[in-house]
């Protein structure tokens, strides 16, 4: 029985790696076509929209109390284990 356990959730491991990729496939189309086509430009707002939401992100964590998030701190970057 084990076996098969660590079989379904292989499977079911892969079958979400696939579907996460189709996800990003399909949200990379949508923003290429609303750039009607045009890559670089599609690169140029998705890098502003980045800059965008690090600062923000700068602003939120400076107005943070510790205490208000338990000691968990945002952070800009990701960590090796959010990486794909």
């Amino acid at each position: 029985m084990p076996n098969r356990r660590r079989r379904s959730h292989a499977c079911s491991t892969a079958t979400t790696q696939i579907e996460d990729k189709i996800q990003v496939c399909e949200e990379l189309a949508a923003a290429v076509a609303w750039h009607d086509g045009d890559k670089n430009a599609t690169i140029i707002t998705l890098l502003d929209d980045c800059r965008h939401l690090r600062q923000q992100l700068a602003l939120a964590e400076g107005s943070m109390s510790v205490g208000f998030s338990r000691g968990w701190r945002p952070s800009p970057d990701r960590q090796s284990s959010d990486q794909a």
